[in-house]
């Protein structure tokens, strides 16, 4: 990423995989999709020295190899056949795009296509240390074409070509074929960038001096060189460990996509992003390269609470204690090194010297504390309409978080439950949950959120390779909500999303309303800490490994994996044509079936789905928006199937024009709904009143919420459940 954001902070997580039989207690999902922040450990850095240590990277390739064997779902052999997986998903990592190997270098690399597998099980690098050695070559190579190539104008009156697929292509000859695909990629980042610029200038509120084609083209030239100048910057900074992750993961990946090397960082970010919560100052920064910035202070965190460090300063200097202490200059650092100098535990302090946006310099100290990032938890609305129409809760929850350290300070389950309170003393009908992107997270919360909605029973089963399932229930007789309940998913619903929105459907006891399907995710992870493969103390710490140890299934004895769950009520999306989900990654594990398990759910039964069905079908029928999301799914299917580029000058104009065309007749497709309001609980309100920003993203979210046709749709959906019950006799 040429631009990236971090959230500073350093969550001391406990080792709850103690040794190599791991705990029954903790289960985890992947995350899939997950977007947002990324985050970065301050103390342990596995990245200091750039130069290889023998003795750890075997160590480290024999704990990944016996942990995978003793423990992974469905083991592979490790022999030539792996070795060729390996090979090709590496390479392919490595160099997807085509843009740095050509077939001599290739040939170099594939005499070891079947031997991968020897040197996995000596510990032996010799593959990886030449595709570093190559890979060095080719970016120190690549370098000097692409600023070869922006040094002068380009020539876009030819009749080429760009393919952008790097799938659609064989390794480049040669250097001059080579070179010649970075030509053409170069003009194709300059030639795409000069048109969106002359479009703006040809609408009639264009304001400025409007630009010839060749002062454009030199303007953007020296933007794409700068582009490329900071990601080349970006790879020759990347040392060996980082390099070796990547290998490591293409090893881990042909068991399974879920399965992957973590480095102590990268295990800390895990855990951050599980349990929404790290030690440091809570502040966002991003880097353009040369500056790191802030760009927002987290309401209620260390930094929020000093007041001094505002969004828009620029981070020059960092020193560990009170202002006394030696700072360090972090101008030109990358975003990573600079966030692992400023995170650090609770009650230490750290010292920036910042610069503010007219150009003052301030030296402030900040004692780190623990950070909640309360955006990534539930938070709920209150739905209504017309005079006649019911109140409807809505809970929206992003991802199945929780804490599994000794505090557990957060818990998803939880959270979700103490929301369903505050919407019942609102009075409201119906109740909506919102998956929707929700890419899972922890299995026990799952199960716990789950069983707020019926008596008791099971809710998933979960089997290991070679042990009966595990049945997981809930156990508590209490039902939360009875009312009528509607489960939003859609495609990148996964994992965690999937198991509740199964239960659910499989009870009988909500609609699950959404895209076609939802992301086919039924495997489940847990760490295992590679240190406890040696007692050899010079070589630690290695590092965790999260592998795939066991599959769920639905209480039916189906499976969500590849095949997702289909919604009882499927509503239009942008990507119900695309080919996406579980089934587009290498090397899923198959779908299967197990033995169903007796359940049956008291607590609310479904009146009439096939009204249900028909009435919502007769609405999305008349709706024009719906109409246009479904013409913009094929438009996008088509769209995704192409990867060619003109690149000269009229021709690439004319495409773009066409494509400008057809995607403007998809702009503000979403507006506020007339007839739809959405409002904040009252308990809520002091806190969301309590800071702007948490103001402004609060009033950003209805904002969004009131143009959200699906989650209209749900609504209307809840209306005439409550009507049917009501003819129905219900209370």
């Amino acid at each position: 990423m040429l631009n990236s954001e971090r959230l500073l902070g350093n969550f001391d997580f406990d080792k709850f995989l103690l040794d190599m039989k791991l705990k029954t207690s903790v289960v985890l999902f992947s995350f899939i999709g997950v977007a947002g922040i990324a985050f970065l450990v301050s103390q342990y850095n596995p990245f200091q020295s750039t130069t290889n240590n023998p003795q750890r990277e075997a160590a480290l390739m024999q704990a990944i190899l016996q942990g995978m064997n003793r423990l992974h779902f469905q083991p592979k052999t490790v022999d030539d056949n792996f070795s060729q997986q390996v090979y090709g998903l590496y390479l392919d990592d490595l160099d997807g795009g085509k843009r740095f190997f050509t077939k001599a270098d290739i040939d170099q690399l594939k005499v070891f296509e079947k031997q991968l597998d020897d040197e996995a099980n000596r510990g032996t690098f010799q593959f990886f240390n030449l595709s570093v050695t190559l890979m060095d070559k080719a970016v120190s190579k690549t370098q000097n074409w692409y600023r070869e190539i922006l040094s002068e104008p380009l020539d876009f009156s030819k009749n080429e070509t760009h393919e952008g697929d790097g799938k659609k292509l064989d390794w480049a000859k040669d250097d001059t074929d080579l070179r010649n695909r970075w030509g053409k990629q170069m003009k194709y980042e300059v030639l795409s960038r000069v048109t969106e610029e002359l479009n703006k200038q040809s609408k009639p509120d264009f304001t400025g001096d409007k630009k010839t084609f060749a002062q454009l083209e030199a303007e953007q030239r020296q933007k794409v060189l700068d582009t490329y100048d900071k990601w080349f910057k970006r790879l020759q900074k990347a040392d060996r460990n980082r390099r070796l992750e990547v290998y490591l993961n293409a090893i881990t990946n042909v068991f399974d996509p879920h399965s992957g090397y973590y480095s102590p960082k990268e295990k800390e970010n895990f855990d951050i992003q599980m349990s929404g919560k790290l030690e440091g100052i809570g502040a966002r920064l991003q880097s353009d390269g040369e500056k790191t910035s802030v760009t927002e202070i987290v309401p209620g965190g260390p930094a929020w609470k000093q007041g001094a460090l505002q969004p828009k300063d620029v981070i020059l200097k960092v020193a560990q204690g009170e202002s006394d202490a030696e700072s360090v200059d972090v101008m030109g650092w990358d975003i990573d090194d600079v966030v692992g100098k400023i995170r650090g535990p609770k009650n230490t302090k750290v010292t920036l010297t910042i610069q503010k946006p007219d150009g003052v310099e301030r030296v402030i100290t900040i004692t780190r504390d623990v950070v909640i990032m309360e955006e990534g938890f539930a938070k709920s609305l209150i739905l209504g309409g017309e005079e006649n129409l019911e109140k409807v809760g809505y809970i929206y929850l992003p991802k199945f978080y929780a804490d599994f350290t000794p505090q557990g300070l957060t818990s998803c389950a939880q959270d979700v439950a103490k929301e369903i309170e505050k919407l019942k003393k609102e009075n409201v009908k119906g109740l909506i949950l919102d998956l929707r992107d929700n890419g899972g997270g922890s299995l026990r919360d799952v199960v716990q959120m789950s069983g707020l909605f019926i008596e008791e029973g099971p809710i998933v089963q979960v089997k290991n390779r070679t042990r009966k399932p595990e049945i997981m229930t809930d156990n508590d007789p209490r039902v939360q909500w009875g009312g009528p309940f509607i489960v939003m998913v859609n495609s990148f619903s996964a994992s965690a999303s999937e198991i509740l929105a199964a239960a659910m459907q499989d009870y009988g006891r909500a609609v699950v309303v959404g895209s076609a399907h939802t992301y086919g995710k039924g495997t489940v992870q847990r760490f295992l800490d590679l240190d406890n493969s040696t007692n050899n103390e010079s070589v630690k710490p290695l590092g965790e490994m999260k592998l795939t140890i066991q599959k769920f299934y639905r209480v039916t004895g189906k499976t969500t994996q590849l095949d997702g769950v289909k919604p009882d009520i499927v509503l239009p999306d942008f990507y119900n044509l695309v080919d996406m989900g579980e089934r587009e990654n290498d090397f899923p594990l198959e779908s299967t079936i197990i033995e169903a398990v007796p359940f049956s759910q008291n607590a609310y039964q479904i009146t009439d789905m096939g009204k249900l069905k028909s009435a919502s079908e007769a609405r999305v029928g008349s709706n024009e928006t719906f109409k246009k999301i479904n013409d913009n799914a094929a438009r996008l299917r088509k769209m995704k199937d192409q990867s060619q580029y003109p690149l000269q000058a009229d021709k690439y104009r004319q495409w773009h024009q066409r494509q400008k065309e057809e995607a403007e007749l998809y702009e503000n497709l979403f507006t506020p709904i007339d007839g739809f309001s959405l409002k904040n609980l009252g308990e809520d309100l002091q806190q969301i009143q309590s800071d702007t920003s948490r103001t402004a993203r609060n009033d950003s979210w209805l904002k969004d919420k009131k143009k959200d046709i699906q989650l209209f749709e749900a609504f209307n959906i809840m209306q005439d459940m409550i009507r049917l019950d009501a003819l129905a006799g219900k209370n």
